[in-house]
């Protein structure tokens, strides 16, 4: 990717703190990206998006190329959504609308099974790929997104009109090559399901103890009950991608706890929605893994127990 004429153009859907970021640095690196505003349209369009980060400083993109219709939108050959799960139903009309004929669209969502319900409501010609952010971040007010740490995204080829797995690979790193020109750390994995499995070993224990105990990372870290039960939670995780056929590497767990105690202070996304009246993403951090491994043999009853106490608090008026 080294002359303007290799470079696609992006398109990004929901700009919120992920869709943001990414499209912002992608934007700040010079890349054609175009953002699909929906609320924050004319706070956007008229501001440009602002990125205050503790590792790449202020970023300003304005003018921006914001849309409050995806119609208005140029046919995209790179599709980054950053949508919550929980409006994936009404997704895929604005993929077909937004995309080019063989577009390759890359979900930077969280938990399982995102791709997958997806892929049925898309043409055969469109890619589809998993990406993993690792990243602490979120959106301070409209147009302005506050990066604390971390920031690397991993991304795998999940179905479509690529033939073989060099063909599929290629196309991940392709996807990886993007984040790479723009400074981000990025690699291509060679088994998506497994990395969603690795990555709700820190989902699900931070993101719904955030919600149920109103607490974030440092508190949470700093408490003797609230570790053993992220630990228990981690180890349950473990179990049940095992469970499942997928391999969590020795010290996977312990790693990501490590990691959390050295992140700063940190709210989850899960307690960003509920904070402000959102859908909480149950079913795909919570629901979907609950059933893949009870469906393999494996009971994870903490992990059962918080679903179950989230559900609850999602019911309830705010």
């Amino acid at each position: 990717m080294t002359g303007a004429a290799a470079r696609p153009t992006i398109g990004i859907i929901g700009t919120g703190a992920i869709g943001g970021f990414y499209g912002a640095m992608l934007a700040h690196a010079g890349f054609d990206v175009h953002f699909l505003v929906r609320s924050e349209f004319h706070a956007v369009a008229e501001r440009g998006l602002q990125v205050h980060s503790a590792q790449h400083g202020t970023l300003n993109v304005f003018p921006v190329q914001a849309y409050s219709s995806v119609d208005d939108m140029p046919p995209c050959d790179w599709l980054l959504v950053g949508t919550k799960t929980t409006s994936n139903a009404e997704l895929a009309s604005t993929i077909v609308r937004a995309g080019a004929a063989d577009a390759k669209v890359l979900l930077l969502q969280n938990g399982l099974g995102v791709e997958d319900s997806l892929r049925e409501s898309l043409p055969d010609s469109l890619h589809v790929l998993g990406g993993l952010c690792y990243i602490c971040v979120h959106r301070e007010a409209p147009g302005v997104i506050t990066h604390q740490a971390l920031g690397a995204v991993h991304v795998g080829y999940h179905s479509g009109p690529a033939a073989d797995l060099p063909a599929r690979q290629a196309i991940a790193e392709e996807g990886a090559g993007l984040f790479h020109f723009a400074g981000i750390d990025s690699q291509a994995m060679a088994n998506l399901h497994q990395a969603r499995w690795q990555k709700l070993v820190w989902n699900i224990p931070y993101n719904g103890l955030s919600v149920l105990l109103r607490a974030s990372t440092v508190p949470l870290m700093a408490d003797t009950n609230s570790r053993e039960l992220i630990k228990a939670l981690m180890a349950e995780v473990v179990q049940g991608a095992t469970a499942c056929g997928y391999q969590v590497p020795a010290g996977y767990a312990e790693h990501l706890f490590m990691m959390t105690e050295k992140m700063p202070d940190y709210w989850p996304s899960m307690y960003h929605d509920h904070l402000h009246g959102r859908p909480l993403e149950l079913e795909a951090i919570y629901a979907r893994p609950l059933a893949a491994a009870k469906a393999a043999g494996c009971d994870m009853p903490r992990i059962e127990a918080l679903f179950r106490s989230l559900a609850f608090i999602d019911r309830r008026p705010a």
